[in-house]
C-alpha cells in the first residue's frame, strides 16, 4: 500500500497522552501541512493558533468543558492545541477549514504524535472569552472557530473499528 494512504488508514484519534512537549520541528510540520491543505479557489480562509503556552492551552480546555457543562479536561491531557478557525466572509469557510483540520491530523500521524478533532471551537470564540483571546492575540476579522486539533505523543494504541459493508457504493 501506498505510505500516505497506509497514513490515512492507519491513524487514530488519540485521547489519551504523555506530558512530553511536542518538539518545534515537528510541530512546525504539522503546520506546513495543514497550511498547505486544499482550500475553495485557493481563498486560504482558514487561520491556525498554534497554543503552546500551558496556560493559553489551559484557558481554552476551560472554555470547552465549560461548553460542555463538565470540568474535566476535553483536550486529554494534549500538550499542544492547534485551533482552526475560518474567516466567516468566504462561502466555502467550513470545508476549507475541516481540510485543514485533516490535513493537521494526518501529518501528526505521520511524524509519530497522537491527534484528536475535539469540537466546540465555533461555540468558545463565540464566547465573550473567545473573543478577548483574540483580540488579546491581536486577531481581527469575523472568524469562526472550526475545530481544535489537539496533538502529543500518544499514551495508549488503538486499532480502528471495523468499516460498515455499505460504505461505498459503485455506480
Amino acid at each position: 500500500m501506498n505510505e500516505i494512504i497506509a497514513n490515512m488508514v492507519t491513524r487514530r484519534s488519540i485521547r489519551k497522552y504523555k506530558s512530553d512537549p511536542v518538539p518545534a520541528e515537528l510541530l512546525n510540520e504539522v503546520l506546513k501541512a495543514g497550511e498547505y491543505a486544499a482550500t475553495g479557489m485557493g481563498r486560504q480562509s482558514p487561520i491556525i493558533l498554534a497554543v503552546t503556552d500551558r496556560a493559553v492551552r489551559d484557558e481554552l480546555s476551560a472554555l470547552n468543558a465549560k461548553i460542555m457543562g463538565r470540568e474535566s479536561d476535553p483536550f486529554y491531557g494534549a500538550p499542544a492545541v492547534l485551533v482552526v478557525l475560518a474567516d466567516k466572509s468566504v462561502p466555502t469557510h467550513v470545508y476549507d477549514g475541516t481540510l485543514v483540520m485533516g490535513n493537521l491530523m494526518n501529518a501528526a500521524h505521520a511524524l509519530g504524535l497522537g491527534s484528536c478533532w475535539i469540537h466546540r471551537a465555533k461555540e468558545t470564540f463565540k464566547l465573550p472569552e473567545g473573543k478577548a483571546l483574540l483580540a488579546k492575540l491581536g486577531i481581527t476579522g469575523d472568524y469562526e472557530g472550526i475545530g481544535n486539533c489537539i496533538i502529543g505523543y500518544p499514551d495508549e494504541e488503538k486499532d480502528a473499528k471495523p468499516r460498515k459493508d455499505n460504505y461505498i457504493y459503485f455506480v
